[in-house]
C-alpha cells in the first residue's frame, strides 16, 4: 500500500450550485488534510496533527489552494500546432488550417511528438482528465493513448469518423471506420485509465450509414463514450438543415441513429432550440461549454443558464477545444465563460456566472457530464486522487489583488479572471505528483 498526504486549503463540490444556492454546493477547508491510499482519497477534512497515520509523509502547501484536477470535455489534441489561426469562421476554418493539420498525422512519429507535448501541457495547466478527439488515422490514437498511459492520466479519446465532405487522406468508409474504432476500443477501452470514445466529427462528414455504423458500434460496446459537435455556427446549422431533410433538428439526426444518451457528449450547443435541450435531458446528453472557441471563431454564445434550467437541467462540462479555442488553461476558458454569460444577461438571456458555478463546471460538472462523478470531479473520500494546486501567489499581482478578496468566491473569481497555466504549483495523477512547476524536471514520465 502506498499513501500519501497533501495540506493546504481546499475546495470541493457537493451539488450542483445551477441547481441549488452556490454557498451550499461549494465546500472550502481553509486547512485541509487530503489522506491518499493507493491512488484514491481516503479522507478529506480539516488537519489536525494527530490525523496524520504514522510514517505518512504530508506535503503542505500553505499559500495554496488545493482542487480537483480540472476536467476538459472538448480538446482536439491534433489542432495544437494550428492555435490562434487568424481570421476564419467555421467552416472555412476548418478547410483552411484544421485538416492540412490533421493530416500530418498519418506519420506515427509526428502524433508521437504531438501527444507528447500535448499531454504536459494538460498537465502544467492543471488538467488530469479530457475528452479527447484524435484523426481519422488509427495511429493518431495509438500515439494519445500510449502517453497517456505513461502519466497514467485519465483520458477519454477516439478516432475521427469522416467519409465525406473532407479531404481524401481524412476519410474513411462507414465500414473501415466501424472496424478500425471497433479494433481501438478492444485495444484501449478500460485498459488502465484509458477511456474510448466514438467520434464522428460531425454530422456534415458523415453520411447516414457512417452515423448508423456508430451507433451500432455504441450498442455493442455501451460503457464506451460518444463525442461529436452540434450546433456551433449558423452556417453550420443551415448545412446539416440541408444534409439531412428528415430530421426534426440538428440534435435528432444523432438521436436518430442513436447516438445521444449517458456519456454522449455534444460540444458548442450555441444554435439549440427549446426540443433539442429537452432531448438532451431525457436522454442524459452532455454538453461541451466552448468559450475560447466560440469567441475567437465568432460562432455565437453559449446558454449556459438556459442549459441548466431547472426544470430540465442539462449536464454541462467544459471545454478548451483547442484549436478552435486559444488556451488550454480552464482558469483562462472560465475568464471567457464569465464574459460569455454577462453578454448574455445583458441581452435578457439568464445571469452573471458566479465563481462557485465556474469552478464547478471545471471540476464535479465535468465529471457529471462524463457520467464520472463517482471517480473524478471532487475531493472526497474513493474518488482517484487527481489533484491540482494552485498557488495563490503566483504573481505579484494575484497575491495583491487576493489580500483584497475576503471570501472564498472572492478568491475564486479572482483567480479565474488574473490566473493560467503559472498558477499551477502542482497536478497530483492517482497520487503521484505528475508535474512540479518548480521542479527542475517539472513532468514526472515512468516509462
Amino acid at each position: 500500500m502506498t499513501a500519501r498526504a497533501i495540506r493546504g486549503a481546499a475546495i470541493t463540490f457537493v451539488a450542483d450550485p445551477f441547481l441549488v444556492d452556490p454557498a451550499e454546493a461549494l465546500v472550502h477547508i481553509d486547512d485541509a488534510l487530503i489522506l491518499i491510499e493507493d491512488g484514491r482519497i481516503v479522507s478529506v477534512g480539516a488537519f489536525a496533527a494527530a490525523e496524520v497515520p504514522a510514517g505518512v509523509p504530508v506535503e503542505h502547501y500553505p499559500d495554496a489552494l488545493l482542487a480537483s484536477g480540472f476536467i476538459d470535455t472538448h480538446v482536439h489534441y491534433s489542432q495544437l500546432e494550428m492555435v490562434g489561426a487568424f481570421g476564419a469562421r467555421l467552416l472555412e476554418w476548418l478547410e483552411r488550417y484544421t485538416f492540412p493539420a490533421e493530416l500530418r498525422f498519418a506519420d506515427k512519429a509526428h502524433a508521437d511528438r504531438v501527444a507528447a507535448l500535448f499531454l504536459r501541457e494538460l498537465l502544467r495547466n492543471g488538467t488530469t482528465t479530457a475528452c479527447v478527439h484524435c484523426t481519422v488515422h488509427p495511429q493518431s490514437v495509438d500515439a494519445f493513448f500510449e502517453e497517456s498511459e505513461r502519466f497514467n492520466t485519465r483520458m477519454i479519446a477516439g478516432k475521427v469518423l469522416m467519409d465525406r465532405n473532407a479531404p481524401a487522406g481524412l476519410t474513411d468508409t462507414p465500414e473501415r471506420g466501424y472496424a478500425e474504432s471497433k479494433a481501438l476500443i478492444e485495444r484501449w477501452h478500460g485498459r488502465g485509465r484509458q477511456l474510448y470514445c466514438i467520434t464522428p466529427r460531425f454530422a456534415p462528414t458523415s453520411t447516414p450509414a457512417q452515423l448508423e455504423a456508430a451507433g451500432r458500434l455504441w450498442r455493442e460496446h455501451p460503457t464506451a463514450y460518444v463525442q461529436t459537435h452540434l450546433s456551433e455556427d449558423a452556417a453550420e446549422v443551415a448545412w446539416v438543415r440541408e444534409l439531412f431533410p428528415e430530421a426534426d433538428n440538428y440534435l435528432d439526426v444523432y438521436h436518430r441513429a442513436g447516438l445521444t444518451g449517458r456519456r454522449a457528449i455534444f460540444a458548442h450547443g450555441i444554435h439549440l432550440d427549446e426540443d433539442e435541450f429537452c432531448l438532451c435531458h431525457r436522454t442524459g446528453s452532455a454538453l461541451s461549454h466552448c468559450p475560447t472557441s466560440n469567441l475567437f471563431l465568432g460562432s455565437g454564445l453559449f446558454r449556459a443558464f438556459e442549459a441548466k434550467r431547472a426544470d430540465r437541467p442539462v449536464f454541462t462540462g467544459l471545454g478548451t477545444d483547442v484549436g478552435g479555442g486559444t488556451s488550454l488553461s480552464q482558469l483562462q476558458t472560465l475568464n471567457e465563460a464569465y464574459k460569455v454569460a454577462a453578454l448574455n444577461a445583458t441581452a435578457g438571456r439568464g445571469e452573471k456566472l458566479r465563481p462557485a458555478q465556474a469552478f464547478y463546471l471545471a471540476t464535479r460538472g465535468g465529471a457529471e457530464a462524463l457520467a464520472l462523478e463517482d471517480t473524478i470531479g471532487s475531493l472526497a473520500p474513493g474518488c482517484e486522487a487527481d489533484i491540482v494546486v494552485l498557488d495563490l501567489k503566483a504573481s505579484p499581482l494575484v497575491a495583491f489583488r487576493l489580500q483584497a478578496a475576503p471570501t472564498i468566491e472572492d478568491k475564486l473569481f479572482a483567480l479565474m479572471t488574473l490566473a493560467d497555466e503559472r498558477t499551477v504549483r502542482a497536478t497530483y495523477v492517482a497520487g503521484e505528483k505528475a508535474y512540479d512547476r518548480d521542479a527542475a524536471e517539472p513532468f514526472r514520465h515512468a516509462r
